[in-house]
């Protein structure tokens, strides 16, 4: 069709996030999530056992599509990832890692 613009259909997207002991990390991770141009449609954060207030601030986000998974014992970056995907439910699944952020777009 001419003139006609396409409808284009984007894949549900789910982002896991892993942390260990590095919740101010984890927030700043998660805030660069949140301000993407195309939202993930889940966000699973999993934190590796450890004590920090980052279940709580998660809490006070008061958002859906955010899932928080947390190891009773640190059992390492592939199993917190396994943890991660086994509640994925994305069609797509981006890992980011706490110490990281990504750009908006």
């Amino acid at each position: 069709m001419r003139g006609a613009q396409a409808i284009v259909s984007r894949p549900d997207l789910t982002v896991i996030v892993t942390t260990y002991r590095r919740p101010e990390l984890a927030k700043r991770a998660l805030k660069s999530v949140f301000s993407q141009t195309w939202p993930p449609s889940q966000i699973v954060v999993v934190e590796d056992a450890g004590e920090s207030d980052l279940a709580e601030w998660i809490h006070t986000l008061e958002r859906q599509d955010v899932i928080y998974i947390k190891h009773d014992v640190n059992r390492g970056l592939g199993a917190a990832r396994n943890s991660g995907l086994k509640a994925a439910r994305g069609e797509l699944v981006a890992y980011l890692d706490d110490d990281d952020e990504w750009l908006p777009t």
